[in-house]
């Protein structure tokens, strides 16, 4: 079960790191209690197979104000003279808004980052108090939460898509911090430095390994990287994202019980799931449907956008590009992406060939139909190594 879960974090990222811990920590402490050992019974795997269909699952990270890293977030998170935060009045957002669309077969993974200042419908909601909220014409995605929490966010999403989203997760910034330091840090790349005064972030050029505190500054960072827009946060976003699967899927953490079992135990206390996460069988036959996707079939995408003509610090969606990506990604097909990191963009390629095209097909196999996506679409592979365009 603990390799099951390396596998499953490898695919599905920070917050299905914590997903799955939360399953396999709440099955151990609960079918286990009370267990007894048989005389000479040997112990069984479980007769399980993988989840044979196509899936999504929405993972969203949630800016909300927290007792133990509200001296983080200054005014944003209020404390009072005895160091107790103040009742938030801004409410919780879901500022991290990522869909993994995960294939049949054969196995490709397709993680698609959407902008929160993305202005969008949003369909009649229920919220925490159980009182309908009326749909509204056009919000920021980032306020979906607060009009319905997880579920309203996934059914925003999929009436933006048209994408059926079966599994979903939460995490705080607060868990994110916990969880980066449980896998012991990700590697991370400058290819000049960030200077952010507004999330006190301060790196020089070259490699880094960075977790907890500092690993929440540099995804959080938006004026350090590009142009300094959201958008640019978000291909800076998928750099950790592709470190932290290329981690968690070697050896360095897959042989390591001890780490894997922090992940685990700090999972446990930080992720809130769907409800149709857990099931811990369910859980572990998807982890059997992931453990063979290679890390070159792992893409990161950013949902195309164009600028809001009512507000220049908005974004509405371009259609007629996000059509073309989502009729590649239901078709299955190997997507190429033609965007060009500029000096607008929050990352460019590393200089190491790791940002080369696709690697040819095995010999003597039939190369796969490709979509070639419109230059609006941007992203990489997992595979492919790319470093932060700092503001320094």
């Amino acid at each position: 079960m603990l390799k099951l879960i390396g596998i499953a974090a490898s695919v599905v990222l920070v917050s299905a790191v914590a997903v799955a811990g939360f399953v396999v920590n709440d099955l151990a402490h609960t079918f286990g209690d009370g267990a007894v050992a048989l005389e000479g019974q040997e112990s069984l795997p479980p007769d399980l197979g993988a989840y044979t269909e196509g899936f999504d699952l929405l993972l969203v990270g949630l800016d909300v104000c927290e007792q133990d890293y509200a001296y983080l977030f200054g005014d944003r998170c209020p404390l009072d003279e005895d160091g107790i935060l103040i009742e938030d009045d801004n409410g919780t957002l879901n500022d991290v808004n990522l869909l993994v669309h995960v294939s049949s077969d054969p196995r490709r993974v397709t993680a698609v980052s959407f902008p929160r200042d993305l202005q969008i419908p949003i369909p009649s909601c229920v919220d925490a108090d159980g009182d309908t909220r009326e749909a509204m014409s056009k919000q920021p995605l980032n306020s979906a939460y607060q009009y319905g929490e997880l579920a309203c966010v996934a059914s925003t999403i999929t009436q933006l898509t048209g994408q059926d989203i079966e599994f979903a997760a939460s995490v705080t910034f607060g868990g994110v911090i916990e969880i980066t330091n449980a896998v012991g840090g990700v590697e991370v790349c400058l290819a000049s430095p960030i200077v952010d005064p507004d999330t006190d972030l301060d790196l020089p050029a070259g490699e880094h390994t960075i977790a907890g505190v500092e690993a929440l500054k540099f995804l959080r960072t938006r004026h350090g990287v590009g142009n300094g827009s959201d958008l640019s946060r978000i291909g800076n976003q998928q750099q950790y994202l592709s470190s932290l699967v290329r981690k968690v899927s070697s050896d360095e953490v897959l042989r390591d019980t001890g780490t894997l079992m922090r992940l685990v135990n700090t999972a446990f206390e930080n992720v809130t799931p769907s409800q149709s996460l857990t099931n811990p069988i369910l859980l572990a036959q998807l982890a059997l449907a992931l453990k063979s996707v290679p890390v070159e079939e792992i893409t990161f995408v950013q949902y195309p956008t164009l600028w809001d003509p009512e507000n220049p610090n908005h974004v509405i969606p371009d259609t007629a590009s996000a059509d073309i990506l989502w009729d590649a990604i239901r078709a299955n097909t190997p997507l190429q992406i033609t965007h060009q990191p500029g000096e607008d963009d929050g990352v460019v390629l590393a200089d190491d060939g790791t940002g080369a095209p696709a690697p040819p097909p095995t010999e003597g196999a039939e190369p796969a139909p490709v979509t070639t996506l419109p230059p609006e679409v941007s992203g990489n592979r997992a595979d492919q190594r790319t470093c932060s365009n700092g503001n320094g």
